[in-house]
């Protein structure tokens, strides 16, 4: 009788998200056990599939937790909250109930962690913009990291690719205070493919990689080059900020969905031109480090049309 050694499963946080998702996807593509927490496992399993194994709970129950972390091997965080329904509850959801992920993992013997963070959290942005709230999780959570004996990775996310096309309408893309000049993005897909080649080594500990794709742009741009692919014009319109920041300031009572809102279009269009004018290196690190292929808009482009 020949023995066979059943691997551990890695644990997904936010596998059904929008880099979730693309983040099992790549782990059950290179034959690894998958295991994902979600509050619902019907809707879980429309969008991953039948191959990992899914739980049912809630990342905020602590009997939710330690049921996901008994018998995994490693971890990836990629929670986020930035919900109508969730929005209430982000301190919640993507920070206390992440730490106590963070606290319980070492009693469940898991060392391995791959934390999804914001693509550069510089104080004097933070600062000048007055972001502290809208990245004072993240920081905290990074923090809590490096304080620890985890054997973690950070991935600073560059804003999904899908933002782009999130503000096409009616062949324009509307995008609310323009853009910056440049703005680093990464397909999905690739952020799926990084995280699953993370999580699976263990000489990336206490680094931290910024995610982008092959170079920075401008919304400008980006009409163009999805215009020159799909042969269909798009024009390029600017909207005004300064509905959005009154809805944000009425609605924030209700719910504060705006107001985060607000905050990230705010981020984007102050984007720093110096960590802009970074990403071929951050992109030619990522290269040296990861084994894939990096996707461009035009391939992302492409891609979409193909579904």
């Amino acid at each position: 009788m020949t023995n066979q050694t059943v691997k551990k499963p890695i644990l997904v946080l936010g596998g059904t998200g929008h880099y979730g998702r693309h983040i099992v996807r790549s782990l059950v593509g290179k034959g690894d056990p998958v295991r994902v927490l979600s509050r619902n496992a019907t809707i879980a399993r429309q969008v991953v599939g039948d191959r990992p194994e899914i739980i049912e709970g809630d990342i905020t129950s602590f009997e939710s937790v330690r049921t996901s972390l008994n018998g995994a091997t490693a971890i990836v965080i990629s929670v986020s909250a930035l919900k109508w329904k969730t929005i209430r509850h982000i301190d919640l959801i993507e920070r206390d109930s992440v730490l106590k992920v963070l606290e319980e993992a070492p009693k469940a013997g898991i060392e391995r962690v791959v934390y999804l963070s914001g693509y550069q959290l510089r104080e004097d942005v933070i600062e000048g913009l007055k972001l502290h709230q809208f990245a004072r999780t993240m920081q905290e959570l990074e923090a809590a990291l490096s304080k620890s004996n985890l054997n973690w990775t950070v991935l600073g996310c560059a804003p999904s690719m899908e933002l782009f096309f999130a503000m096409l309408r009616k062949g324009a893309m509307m995008v609310p205070g323009g853009g910056p000049p440049a703005l680093p993005t990464i397909s999905p897909v690739d952020v799926g493919e990084i995280a699953a080649q993370a999580v699976l080594r263990d000489d990336l500990r206490g680094e931290r990689f910024r995610l982008t794709g092959p170079e920075a742009l401008s919304f400008p741009e980006a009409a163009r080059r999805i215009s020159a692919v799909t042969d269909r014009p798009i024009k390029f319109k600017r909207m005004p900020l300064t509905p959005i920041k009154i809805a944000a300031a009425l609605m924030r009572p209700f719910n504060p969905f705006l107001q985060h809102l607000f905050w990230a279009i705010k981020l984007m269009n102050h984007f720093p031109q110096d960590i802009a004018a970074e990403v071929p290196a951050a992109h030619q690190l990522l290269l040296e480090t990861f084994d894939y292929v990096p996707t461009t808009l035009e391939m992302e482009v492409r891609h979409r049309s193909e579904k």
